[in-house]
């Protein structure tokens, strides 16, 4: 029976891993994406709750990981929390599908720690830090104290590329896309 594996896709802000998972999520018609859980606002009006995230006050959250009902969660920033829910899992392995997560290196690691052998976690990067910021400046959202936040964060991050799987540089779209649809059809099989 398909379904039952997971592809974790992580990554410090802005290295292309959103974009790496929607190509995915277009072009395999067996995965799902794990909607995270959080706290944070959202941005703008192109995030949709139960679409983009599920977005719960931090009371919410607080008692679903009181309830055990999350198999991983952090304090991504301080008040702002991230998770990933067990009944959303259960809900795409129901489907038949495989999973797919777009997360944070620190959850990106327990998530593979969680699914063992039936999981495959990539790490992707940009070329240098300069390309990062060039990036996080592109989408204009970030203030002067997020963006150094994220930069900060990210510097961390990089240390820890070699605990996963496989890393994917993306310095060039097209071939990171095609990059992560073949590492992708070898691990399905």
């Amino acid at each position: 029976m398909p379904g039952g594996k997971a592809i974790i896709f992580s990554a410090p802000s802005g290295s292309g891993k959103t974009t790496i998972v929607k190509h995915l999520l277009e072009s395999q018609n067996d995965l799902a994406f794990s909607i995270s859980a959080c706290t944070r606002d959202k941005r703008g009006r192109e995030e949709i709750n139960g679409k983009d995230y599920y977005f719960l006050s931090q009371d919410e959250f607080k008692d679903k990981i009181d309830k055990e009902e999350f198999i991983e969660w952090e304090e991504v920033y301080a008040g702002n929390f991230y998770g990933t829910l067990k009944s959303e899992i259960q809900r795409i392995w129901d489907e038949g599908r495989n999973v797919i997560f777009d997360v944070d290196v620190k959850g990106g690691l327990n998530l593979k720690e969680y699914f063992k052998d039936k999981a495959l976690s990539i790490f992707v990067k940009v070329p240098s830090l300069d390309v990062l910021k060039e990036r996080l400046n592109d989408r204009g959202t970030e203030s002067n104290e997020s963006l150094s936040r994220r930069i900060y964060k990210a510097e961390f991050e990089m240390k820890f590329e070699d605990k996963f799987d496989v890393t994917i540089v993306n310095d060039d779209l097209d071939r990171a896309l095609a990059t992560a649809i073949d590492l992708y059809d070898q691990f399905k099989d």
